[in-house]
């Protein structure tokens, strides 16, 4: 088995750099929690192992061939960015209006001689991370790639580029397609490090209000976007 392995990463490394909705939700959930978002760069890569299978037995032609798979694919893919981006803009008011409550009832904790500060500084970090969280991250971060027909493509065009003929096609797809998914998991824990060095700034009640709706609205934008570009 021969193939181009240093245009092949050349390729897969652009492709990482360049955000795209798998980067939104991977940094937005290890900004809840490093965990959550390590969650998440797993699950989008699992995503990724679907496609790599489809494109080795051949699934992943006939819906490149078949619009209406295509669309219907592309929709679904559409469908759930809009959810999340609606699901983060409804958290963040929510969460602007839980503030307001509390801000409330420590003005009359205070007027009552009743301060509890250390306890409103222990929730700025956020939980522990529980089993309900990883479950979340890992299905968003899946459904984001698992339903994003430009990972079938990327399989189905870009691969075989990289694979040499006269050896099996199958095999070499395999072998590139696992590749990918290992150098993807690095690149998101990379991520999900950086996003926790920012985890202190983003606590804070306006910045966090701010980059909720921010990210919420984002990913509605891409979502209409992939449905419009059909």
């Amino acid at each position: 088995m021969s193939v181009d392995l240093m245009g092949f990463l050349g390729v897969v490394l652009v492709a990482y750099v360049v955000p795209g909705p798998d980067f939104l939700v991977v940094f937005r959930s290890a900004i809840e929690h490093p965990a959550k978002g390590r969650a998440a760069g797993l699950g989008a890569q699992a995503g990724l192992c679907v496609h790599m299978l489809a494109a080795a037995v051949g699934l992943a032609v006939i819906a490149a061939r078949s619009p209406a798979v295509y669309e219907a694919v592309k929709l679904l893919g559409a469908a759930y960015l809009v959810h999340l981006g609606i699901r983060a803009v409804l958290a963040a008011r929510r969460s602007a209006r839980e503030r307001r409550a509390d801000r409330e009832r420590r003005a009359d904790r205070e007027r009552s001689a009743a301060q509890e500060p250390r306890g409103d500084i222990e929730t700025a970090t956020g939980p522990a991370p529980t089993g309900a969280q990883w479950r979340s991250g890992f299905a968003q971060g899946f459904l984001t790639n698992v339903l994003n027909p430009k990972a079938a493509l990327f399989f189905l065009s870009i691969l075989p580029q990289f694979v040499d003929g006269a050896g099996s096609t199958t095999r070499q797809i395999f072998f590139l397609g696992i590749l990918d998914v290992l150098i993807g998991i690095v690149y998101w824990f990379v991520v999900v490090a950086v996003a926790a060095r920012l985890r202190t700034l983003l606590a804070r009640p306006k910045v966090q209000h701010r980059w909720e709706l921010t990210t919420g609205w984002l990913f509605i934008a891409i979502g209409v976007g992939v449905a419009a570009a059909a």
